[in-house]
């Protein structure tokens, strides 16, 4: 998701902003941004927002349903790392998708959120 960690930001700017991908009665729970790019999930999927191109007119939006995460992994920041991992591997997908995000995020939240959208429905 870009070369720089994201930060958690306001999932209420994040819902106005995106109000037109989200349907009905869906919630964004958590948001995390870089200089650009931004992730956030809701209580149905993660969506990766990458803004393209010089002047960020060239906007690339990827939502993933949590019924395609075959399995995930949250790793803290290290004594001497500036970032936390969240790794998603995809059905369908051989790379795993990694986000950097900021050595202060809640991943203890991060972690119920996916639990409750990947595991929680099935």
């Amino acid at each position: 998701m870009g070369l720089f960690s994201a930060t958690e930001v306001d999932t209420d700017e994040i819902a106005r902003r995106y109000r037109a991908l989200l349907v009905d009665g869906e919630e964004v729970l958590i948001a995390f941004k870089t200089i650009r790019d931004i992730a956030f999930l809701t209580d149905r999927r993660l969506c990766l927002v990458n803004i393209q191109g010089w002047i960020g007119k060239k906007v690339a939006i990827q939502s993933i349903p949590y019924r395609s995460i075959v399995h995930f992994s949250l790793e803290t920041a290290g004594t001497f790392d500036l970032e936390a991992d969240m790794v998603f591997w995809l059905s369908g997908s051989h790379e795993p998708l990694e986000i950097k995000i900021g050595r202060g995020s809640n991943l203890a939240a991060i972690q119920q959120i996916l639990a409750q959208g990947i595991f929680g429905r099935r």
